[in-house]
């Protein structure tokens, strides 16, 4: 039996974000209408056959997510999100939801944070298959040398969004 979960849209200054929720209102997945089926994708591998439907996300969800986008930063720390992955995939996404507003760590940073200094390059495989984008802020990860390297939804809305919360880039 498939999966079932809401999907909603709402605009931002970078996009049209897609919202993916369960029945309980916990944000499944956030990601970039130009990058929906890479977003189905991950949905596909994290939980087996999904039956995505139109339907609104939590008030309180859309509230907070257009907020951050208007200059409140703090607000998504209230947004409840669940994530299905591998345990250590779900312990470099819990890693990232521990960044701090304006500031950025390094890939090679956050392995070490997480007790696997080595794991660099397993870090920067999960940051990319982090479903819940924004929320869980794989944006904040940067190359060792303090460079932009890949983001999921494109190299120049990382840049809007590391700005948006005063990272100068």
């Amino acid at each position: 039996m498939p999966e079932r979960l809401g999907l909603d849209r709402i605009a931002t200054p970078i996009g049209t974000a897609l919202l993916v929720t369960d029945a309980d209102g916990n944000l499944r997945a956030l990601d970039w209408h130009d990058y929906e089926h890479r977003m189905r994708e991950l949905l596909r591998l994290h939980y087996g056959p999904v039956d995505l439907t139109d339907q609104p996300a939590p008030a309180g969800m859309r509230t907070a997510l257009s907020s951050y986008f208007e200059g409140d930063l703090g607000q998504l720390a209230g947004v409840a999100w669940r994530i299905a992955g591998t345990p250590f995939q779900q312990k470099v996404w819990t890693a990232l939801a521990k960044i701090p507003v304006g500031t950025t760590l390094s890939y090679g940073t956050l392995a070490a944070k997480i007790g696997m200094p080595k794991a660099i390059r397993a870090v920067g495989h999960a940051n990319g298959s982090n479903p819940i984008s924004v929320v869980l802020p794989c944006h904040r990860l940067i190359g060792a040398d303090g460079s932009l390297v890949k983001y999921g939804g494109g190299l120049e809305r990382k840049r809007w969004l590391l700005r948006h919360e005063g990272v100068e880039v």
